[in-house]
């Protein structure tokens, strides 16, 4: 999904890792200082929201970034 309005949620992403490893609802989202990748998370009980799947360093976080946001650079936008 890409949108192209003013909404905050851009578009949501799966990816898989070596053919063996699939992790969904991968979100783009429109912050203050730019687009920003969201992995998956859920709702504790106090209110906060904790990630559920992440790359431990920041070399890989970098390396699904980049993926994601090239693939939604060259996606077609729904009005």
């Amino acid at each position: 999904m890409v949108t192209k309005d003013d909404a905050k949620l851009k578009a949501v992403a799966s990816i898989t890792i070596d053919d063996c490893f699939v992790v969904h609802d991968i979100k783009i989202i429109n912050g203050k200082d730019g687009l920003f990748i969201s992995m998956p998370s859920r709702k504790t009980p106090e209110g906060e929201y904790k990630d559920i799947v992440h790359p431990i360093n920041t070399e890989t976080r970098e390396m699904i970034r980049t993926a994601i946001m090239d693939a939604y650079a060259k996606m077609p936008v729904e009005n």
